[in-house]
């Protein structure tokens, strides 16, 4: 029997990775907008900690790399609120490296977590989801999900991949009554950068010094001196879940607008160029 909390909540969220970052602090101000929040990471003591005690949270560990744990805090979360309004995929780390540096057991571990974790989460909150009518999937991009950088080639991978799977969902679950959309940040003064949410190569190779070498030395500088307001960015993601038609990708910072408008502009010019040579592939009219 569920013994679902019947206080008037806004609507009840389930965080991945919310012990620090963006998960603990988009936690916190959905809490402070009236709303049920079920946060979930690692370690379930360190979030209750970082968030204090409230009805309207509930911590439960998570590693979202293990499906079983996914389905059994999801079961959790509607035992204790009765239902899931929005889903914030968050959990995941960094790869700074060259592709060609980048090992396999880190490549696999990090698409286990940002990719594969991802997924489960997702598999294990929809059906809820469905059977509501109702919902918001949100997953967190990145800047380097729209336009890949030279150092990050394999982080960049997990969120393209994320990207993908977001506009699928976008489209397979609005006749549902659910949104799916993609929040890509910038770089935002968080401990991302940190040994704590960056993994680096181990194997450095010196032909890369003036591309992903270049980066090792600039998130160094760049670390906690990041543009972005971590946050201002929890109050935008309050923002896109109370909008009424909300979209697919919303972009956060200057930076990730300028990204996105260079990308954007390189495809237009480069498929310009090349346009008679792809037109020349077709069957005869």
């Amino acid at each position: 029997m569920s013994n679902a909390t019947q206080q008037p909540f806004k609507r009840v969220w389930f965080i991945t990775g919310a012990s620090r970052g963006f998960g603990a602090l988009i936690a916190a101000a959905a809490i402070a907008d009236g709303n049920a929040v079920v946060a979930t990471g690692r370690n379930a003591a360190a979030i209750a900690e970082r968030l204090g005690a409230s009805p309207a949270l509930l911590t439960v560990a998570l590693d979202v790399t293990n499906e079983a744990q996914a389905k059994a805090a999801v079961e959790a979360a509607v035992e204790r609120f009765g239902r899931i309004d929005v889903l914030i995929n968050n959990a995941g780390y960094g790869l700074l490296a060259a592709v060609e540096e980048s090992g396999d057991a880190d490549v696999r571990r990090i698409f286990d977590t940002n990719v594969f974790g991802l997924l489960s989460v997702t598999r294990a909150v929809l059906p809820v989801m469905r059977k509501q009518r109702s919902g918001h999937v949100i997953n967190i991009s990145s800047i380097v999900g729209y336009q890949a950088f030279a150092g990050v080639g394999v982080y960049s991978a997990t969120k393209f991949a994320v990207e993908g799977i977001t506009e699928a969902l976008h489209a397979e679950l609005k006749p549902l009554g659910i949104h799916a959309s993609l929040i890509e940040p910038g770089f935002f003064r968080t401990d991302f950068l940190d040994a704590s949410s960056l993994a680096v190569g181990k194997e450095i190779i010196d032909d890369y010094a003036e591309t992903s070498g270049k980066l090792r030395h600039a998130a160094i500088e760049l670390n906690h001196n990041q543009p972005g307001d971590p946050k201002k960015l929890a109050t935008a993601v309050i923002a896109l879940v109370d909008a009424p038609t909300p979209p697919l990708r919303l972009p956060l910072g200057t930076d990730t607008l300028k990204a996105i408008a260079d990308k954007n502009a390189f495809v237009t010019n480069e498929t310009q160029t090349w346009a008679t040579v792809s037109r020349s592939t077709d069957f005869p009219a």
